[in-house]
């Protein structure tokens, strides 16, 4: 592998730790971290599929109160790196992506625990006046988070690939195989967190509906995506809430003098 490869999925893994705190650029969601590592190495197909099935498994992990989430940022870059520097398979990738959420779950915990002290330092700036010291401990404090999984990156890049692969076949398959049912719980799990905050009255009908159309083998997933689209793009022009008092032409209209006047009669 190229040193420049190597510096990208350094770099990557860099901006996924940055990113599992600003939310900003979504760097940490496995679909992003799994393509852009498939994408340096070469192995995007790879990358791809490894992402989009852990993307499944993280829909329901999410920082709530003081519960911090398992961490999809280290799952995300080292199981990619895994799959697509060091020859283990996509199954293999998704199967230790639990532990390594895990392992990244404790890592960022204590990098937090350390922040704790630069937030009293940026205080102490911020009472000072010193818009320029807040700004460097928030930058320390964001260059850890990113350092966190950039480590732990470079030490898995670094190990040779024949010694990963003996311990990937050390493990026994009891164990692979109970990661990986244990991961479809999880896919479960997290689409009824979605589904449970997104659940109303007016949106069950579409999410049955999406039942009875899976239901229909010559549909794929393109088909059932854009049936999904038009179904949401005709729901918003005739739903009330979003034009205005109801698709009858009765409501407002948005700045038409005329047809205020004409509604009025």
């Amino acid at each position: 592998m190229s040193i420049i490869a190597v510096t990208f999925v350094v770099l990557i893994a860099f901006l996924a730790g940055v990113g599992g705190i600003l939310d900003q650029f979504q760097f940490h969601q496995p679909i992003v971290a799994c393509t852009l590592i498939g994408m340096a190495t070469g192995n995007l197909a790879e990358g791809i599929m490894l992402g989009g099935q852990l993307q499944l498994i993280a829909l329901g992990w999410m920082n709530i109160g003081a519960a911090v989430a398992p961490d999809a940022a280290l799952a995300s870059v080292a199981a990619a790196i895994l799959v697509t520097m060091k020859g283990a398979s996509v199954d293999e990738g998704i199967a230790l992506a639990i532990p390594l959420a895990v392992a990244g779950q404790v890592l960022t915990i204590f990098v937090r625990s350390i922040t704790v002290g630069l937030a009293h330092g940026a205080d102490k700036k911020a009472e000072e006046g010193s818009i320029r010291g807040v700004e460097t401990f928030h930058m320390i404090a964001l260059f850890l988070q990113g350092i966190r999984i950039a480590i732990p990156a470079a030490i898995i890049v670094a190990v040779p690939a024949e010694a990963v692969t003996s311990a990937l076949h050390a493990i026994p398959d009891w164990i692979t195989g109970g990661l990986a049912v244990a991961g479809g719980f999880i896919v479960a799990v997290g689409y009824a967190m979605v589904i449970n905050m997104m659940a109303t009255p007016k949106l069950w009908p579409f999410f049955f509906l999406g039942f009875a159309l899976a239901a229909v083998s010559e549909l794929n997933l393109i088909a059932m995506g854009i049936i999904g689209l038009v179904l949401a793009l005709v729901y918003i022009q005739l739903a009330p809430e979003f034009n205005g008092g109801g698709g009858n032409g009765s409501g407002p209209s948005k700045g038409d003098p005329l047809d205020d006047i004409l509604n009025d009669y």
